[in-house]
This record gives C-alpha cells, structure tokens and sequence, in this order.
C-alpha cells in the first residue's frame, strides 16, 4: 500500500483514505477570522476635571447604547447568529468519484499554532474523516500535520483503516470485462521533513499497513483473477522526500512552481509480503495572468520496479491524473501525464475552467494491461469559493477520455 503525498497521487484503497485526509487538512484551515474589536483613544492633554467630565458622559453613553443594544437584540432575537469557535472544523463533505462512487465525508478538525511567536509558520492542525458511500466504501481516517520552528520542521502522520470497493477491467480475451473487489485493511504514515535551504525540503517516510481482498458481488467468472485475491497481505515500506513550493497560496496557486519527489523501499525484511519499489515526481507551474485568470500547468511521472501487486503499480485517473480516466481501468509499471488548466474566477463566488491534457501508460514485465500509445483527456468544470480567506473552491469537473467520460466532485483545485 501506498500512502499519499501533500496533494497529489496514491493507490488502491489507501486513494480515498489519503484523499479524506487532504481534505480534513484543507478544511480544518476554514475556521471563522477573528474580528478586531474597535478601540477608543483620549488624548491626554487635558485637564483632569475635564477627563472626568467626559467620562461620566462616556459611562451614560456607554450604558445608554448598551440597553438600547439590549432592547434591540431582544427585540429581534432572529438576528443572533451561531459561530462555531475560531479553529474548530465540522463539516460533512460531499464527493462523487466515478471509483467509488457518491456519498459523503464527515469531517472534524482544530486549527493551532505551536508558538504564538512564531509568525512563520503555516498553521498546525489535527483531525479526523470518515467515508460513506453508496458503493458500499466505509473508513475513516485521523492524522494531522504539524509545522515547527518557524516552518523549519514539518511532520506529518495518519492512521486509516476501512474498506474500499472499487472494480478493476480486462484486456485481451478479457477485453470489454471488469471484476469488482473489496479491499479491507488499515494504514499508518509518517513523514518527518527538514527545511535545507532555498525553499527544499527534505526527509524520511515510512509506511505500514495490511489488507486483504475479496471478490464484490456479480464478479464474472471469465476474468483472470488476480493472485492477491484472498490473500492476507502486508507492507512496510521506508521512503524519502525532496519538496519545494513557492506557491503564494497552496489552496489557490496564482504564481510559482510546486516540485515533489517521492521514492518508497518496500521490503520482506521490513515484514511486507512484497519486495519492490515506488517513485513519483510532481511539477506544478503557476502563471497569473491577469487578477481573474491563472494558466496552471502539471506534469506527473510514476514508476515501480520489483514484483509489487496489482494495486503497488502506478494507476492511470487516481488524483486528476488525468482526468476523464475511472482509476482502476490502467494498473502499469510506468506512467506519464501532463496537462494545462486555464481558471477564470466570476462574480457572485463561481468560477470556470477548462482543461487538456495526454498521458501515457507503459507496461513492463508481466502486466494486467498492454500499453495504449496515447491516452489524451479534455474538459471542463464550475468552481464555487467556499472560503474567501483562503480562497478554496468546491470543483465540479466533466472530462472526456479515449474510453468514455466522468464527473467527478472535490474541494481545492485539481492541482
């Protein structure tokens, strides 16, 4: 199993668990802002009889606008307002995802800061999610993301557990099939990470989890049955990280790049059942075009050696890479996709996109599927702002692919 990085890409049924907690970690940040109150100043120069006059007219003024702010709330008590506390998060989120399909997300989380003098660094926050789907998808997940010494250290750490039905699809004989699979299983991540100059980031991760699959109900008979169908199967990897952003906002990126680069070492000699290794490279680039509009660029590279599982292999449509592709059709040694998003913010909290892109799944040794050149994609989507602090965009998209098309719903943009 493999767990996801800040944003961007994982597999098999640790994909929604990972996605829950981008979005427990998004949404804990969209707490109510703290209103500064007004201050009354009196100049000092003047007298003291004068002082005193004009307090005792202050305190019949003061007492005055209290009771008719009394009388006034009492009068309309429909215009009290319920406020949830500054830096704690309840929300139920929904999600349509063309793997497993629609439901909801309930979330709850607390926003902090480590060190009140610290200025720095990005807010920490803890929380947990849970998923509910009409598939019959149950998990839940609890984590959080701390930032040290002035954005000097970041760690990051979740437990998950749940289980996942999703389908996987034939080619060849099998061509034209798709066999639906229960995943159950749990997960724990860490990442621990250093800032070393120019904006790097670098650190350790390591990752261990269980899990076994079943075949779902109407499975077809005709279809190879993969070999860790039944099978009780446990990872344990050790892994490092190279990240750099200079994005403004990693909510809404109007400027800047975001680079990743991730490689995970899963060994028997850690206790996992398979030997193999994982490598993933992100590049974003953020144009600005005018204050309305923003060209965003992604380009995305994911390779495995060894003998991972089916669901070890880079998967084609998980994380909007690329869209228009449902994850699980392209299970593949390697894979490339890059695309370029053009976003438009209107008037009234809506927002447009429109998007393209190709990608590439590349076979090696004993694969599920066979190579198809090219796997191009294109659509678009509608954005509604959430969040004008942090400027954090319910995305619905439409996108078509080379074997059909998906709707998908989130929080936050693409990438």
């Amino acid at each position: 199993m493999r767990p996801h990085q800040s944003g961007h890409k994982a597999k098999g049924w640790i994909s929604a668990l990972s996605y829950m907690v981008r979005l427990g970690g998004l949404f804990i940040f969209l707490s109510a802002p703290v209103v500064a109150q007004p201050q009354l100043q009196v100049e000092d120069h003047e007298s003291d009889s004068d002082q005193e006059n004009k307090a005792s007219a202050n305190d019949a003024a003061d007492d005055s606008v209290q009771s008719m702010t009394s009388a006034q709330a009492e009068a309309n008590p429909e215009k009290k307002k319920f406020h949830i506390p500054d830096g704690i998060l309840l929300a139920p989120l929904p999600i349509s995802s063309p793997a497993i399909g629609s439901g909801i997300i309930p979330v709850v989380g607390y926003i902090f800061s480590i060190s009140a003098k610290d200025k720095v660094s990005p807010p920490s926050f803890v929380g947990g999610a849970g998923l509910i789907t009409n598939n019959g998808s149950r998990a839940f997940v609890v984590g959080g993301q701390l930032y040290l010494k002035r954005d000097t250290y970041r760690i990051t750490s979740f437990f998950g557990r749940g289980n996942i039905n999703y389908d996987i699809y034939g080619n060849g004989v099998a061509e034209g099939l798709k066999l639906p699979l229960i995943q159950t299983g749990q997960i724990f991540f860490g990442e621990f990470l250093r800032r070393i100059g120019w904006k790097f980031f670098a650190g350790p991760r390591f990752v261990t989890g269980h899990s076994f699959i079943t075949i779902g109900p109407n499975g077809n008979n005709s279809f190879p049955i993969p070999p860790e169908v039944g099978l009780h199967t446990n990872l344990t990897a050790l892994g490092a990280r190279l990240l750099r952003d200079t994005s403004p906002n990693r909510f809404y990126p109007t400027s800047g790049t975001y680079f990743s680069f991730t490689s995970d070492f899963f060994s028997q000699a850690l206790g996992s059942k398979y030997s193999f290794q994982s490598y993933e490279t992100t590049f974003d680039k953020y144009w600005g075009l005018s204050k309305e509009q923003v060209l965003a660029y992604n380009g995305f590279f994911c390779a495995t050696g060894g003998t991972p599982p089916f669901y070890g292999n880079c998967i084609y449509g998980t994380n909007n890479e690329l869209r228009g592709y449902t994850a699980g059709r392209y299970f593949t040694r390697y894979m490339v996709a890059t695309q370029l998003e053009y976003r438009l913010v209107l008037p009234k909290r809506f927002g447009v996109v429109a998007f393209g892109g190709v990608g590439e799944v590349i076979p090696g040794g004993t694969q599920l599927l066979v190579n198809r050149a090219f796997l191009p994609s294109g659509g678009g989507g509608l954005r509604f702002l959430l969040s004008k602090k942090y400027h954090v965009n319910l995305r619905a998209d439409i996108a078509q692919g080379r074997d059909g098309h998906t709707f998908g719903m989130g929080v936050g943009e693409a990438f």
